[in-house]
């Protein structure tokens, strides 16, 4: 007599019933979404993005398909930074709401089935926090909270070494009332807090520890490599880069970033988040750090080579880092292999294209005519995807002037030099219709920053509603597609065809969808063989999903494989003409498995 378990494996084939033995944990397929909060929606008229305008806004992002979204801090602060300046760790500022407010956020996104990612800045805090007035008056327990050191040997108030700040100017404050240096790697109002000291350490896991009592499901990890400097703070040398001594491009940064020590650190979070799913019976708490490092260095993040675990999602900023609007096909392959390659086992890749601090896609890749482009490129990658809010409907960089800069690493320059470190360009307010102020704010009320010049054209409302294609539909698309067996489960590949064309192949053994994804990264069109990178590819396949580039849709006819033309900038989602699968939707799939678990266990069992 068959079992269940031994039916169920008939059912579903032997090999895909391998791959549902060892189920993926909800964040190695989810996409999460970026919500800058000062820049979502304001509910209070104060131009200012809050808690409860994202809240009112939750069923939007239920309805791209993302699985979680992640809030840049929302934390009490004086704002020099924005918030990340942080003078309690473990409240919310007045601009954002309340904790109340923030526990209805968290309820009604549970209620959606979306999870809430928050951003946790350990390298720093305000230098109006507690523990920082604590630390200057020397206060018992808090005498080593902080960096401090003493005015270069022989010399009066000389800072103690050649260290410069990321953002401009030397790394060292004076503080009269101690009489010593503190360290600030950016802001000097962001005294960075002494991981050195056992208590510091414990005091940051218990901020953790709050947010997770909270309902929050993970962490973005602000400014990693930051975290701990060389004992005995010798000069960094020069670099070669600059002329200037007081620019970061001044020194090679061998003593102040991507220490040993901050790598155990983030093993040390990781430990934290897994003793409390096992303490609480939760699902799983996500690490998502950030490091904008060499991939030699981002790679320790996940694992050592006593497996203990760390970040599972050390940020993938490649296509950021190295890819622009001169960017070939080519390019594209080889940077996306070099992330791909360096995956441990066991771990899944994730695929960022942009956030608050670097210039958008659409602006960055030389236009709109790139951005579905990238979108299909990254949601058809295996793993995780993170997406920027307006991303999806291709917002761009908004050229502020000086006189409405807000932020504070282009305010340290000067009119003539600011451009150079501003990332208001893309923090600009969301762009929700077509009425005053994009939907964001009241008509009467002046929003933080200038709305681009284009938002009556490009918004959300427009593009639901365009009887046409539209980003906003193809990022919905992609979303839906990313959930089917083949994209989950799949098989990738990746070949450069023709001239410029990056091709990508998603198939799953048991699954009778294929699909080809097809980018034109070049003005000229181009007619290319895709065989030659997949012989069982069929000989003829179907558009499944078409950029706004494209003059094709899903209703075209059939092309021949061997043959295709692809017109200039033209993105394209391919497949077979299947009758179909068995379920090709994930989540309808673990439905029947469950279902059919049941049944044949009652029946059989």
């Amino acid at each position: 007599m068959f079992s269940g378990r031994v039916t169920l494996l008939i059912l579903l084939g032997w090999s895909g019933a391998a791959h549902l033995a060892t189920a993926k944990d909800w964040w190695e397929t989810a996409g999460f979404y970026q919500i800058y909060p000062r820049s979502f929606q304001d509910s209070n008229g104060d131009g200012i993005g809050d808690l409860n305008g994202i809240t009112s806004r939750l069923p939007y992002l239920k309805s791209l398909g993302v699985t979680a979204f992640w809030l840049s801090p929302i934390y009490p602060s004086p704002m020099a930074d924005f918030g990340y300046d942080i003078s309690d760790f473990t409240n919310i500022h007045p601009s954002f709401g309340t904790l109340d407010d923030f526990r209805r956020l968290v309820s009604e996104a549970k209620n959606l089935g979306l999870r809430v990612i928050l951003d946790f800045v350990p390298n720093h805090s305000s230098d109006e926090h507690e523990w920082f007035k604590k630390s200057v008056k020397r206060e018992p327990g808090f005498e080593d909270f902080y960096v401090w050191q003493n005015p270069k040997p022989g010399s009066v108030r000389d800072p103690p070494n050649n260290w410069v700040a990321a953002w401009y100017g030397s790394a060292w404050e004076w503080n009269d009332e101690r009489g010593q240096f503190y360290l600030h790697q950016f802001h000097k109002k962001q005294p960075d807090l002494n991981y050195r000291n056992p208590a510091v350490v414990q005091a940051m896991k218990d901020v953790l520890r709050f947010w997770l009592d909270q309902g929050v499901d993970g962490f973005r990890v602000d400014a990693v490599p930051w975290l701990f400097e060389t004992e005995g703070f010798p000069d960094e040398p020069i670099s070669g880069a600059s002329d200037d001594p007081l620019s970061q491009n001044y020194l090679r940064h061998i003593y102040t970033l991507d220490q040993p020590e901050t790598v155990d650190m983030v093993y040390q979070w990781r430990e934290v988040m897994d003793q409390y799913k096992t303490e609480h019976n939760t699902q799983t708490k996500v690490l998502m750090t950030e490091a904008w490092s060499s991939l030699d260095v981002v790679k320790t993040y996940f694992n050592d080579s006593n497996n203990r675990q760390g970040s599972q999602m050390p940020f993938n900023f490649q296509l950021i880092m190295r890819l622009d609007q001169r960017s070939t096909a080519s390019d594209f392959k080889t940077v996306i292999d070099s992330w791909i390659s360096i995956i441990p086992p066991g771990h899944t890749p994730n695929w960022v294209l942009g956030n608050h601090d670097k210039r958008r896609v659409a602006s960055r890749m030389g236009g709109d005519h790139m951005v579905d482009i990238m979108a299909m490129i990254e949601l058809t990658l295996p793993g995780i995807t993170v997406t920027y809010q307006g991303e999806e409907i291709g917002m761009h960089d908004v050229d502020i002037s000086w006189a409405d800069t807000q932020d504070p690493a282009a305010c340290q320059l000067t009119p003539e030099t600011y451009q150079e470190g501003t990332r208001d360009p893309a923090r600009t307010p969301f762009q929700w219709d077509n009425t005053a102020n994009a939907g964001f704010t009241n008509a009467s009320v002046k929003p933080w920053l200038p709305l681009a010049d284009d938002f009556q054209t490009v918004n959300v409302k427009v593009q639901q509603e365009t009887s046409g294609n539209s980003h906003l539909k193809v990022f919905k698309e992609l979303m839906d597609l990313r959930g089917t067996t083949a994209l989950v489960w799949g098989s990738y590949k990746s070949q450069v065809l023709g001239n410029n064309v990056f091709a990508i192949v998603r198939s799953f053994p048991n699954d009778k969808r294929t699909y080809l994804v097809l980018t034109n990264i070049s003005p000229q069109a181009e007619t290319i063989d895709a065989t030659v990178m997949d012989g069982t590819l069929p000989e003829h396949m179907v558009y499944r999903i078409v950029g706004v580039s494209s003059k094709h849709s899903s209703t075209s006819p059939a092309v021949a494989t061997k043959s295709i033309l692809l017109q200039p900038y033209e993105a394209v989602v391919l497949t077979n003409n299947a009758a179909g699968t068995f379920v090709s939707n994930l989540p309808l799939l673990l439905s029947a498995v469950s279902l059919l678990i049941t049944v044949f266990s009652r029946t059989f069992c």
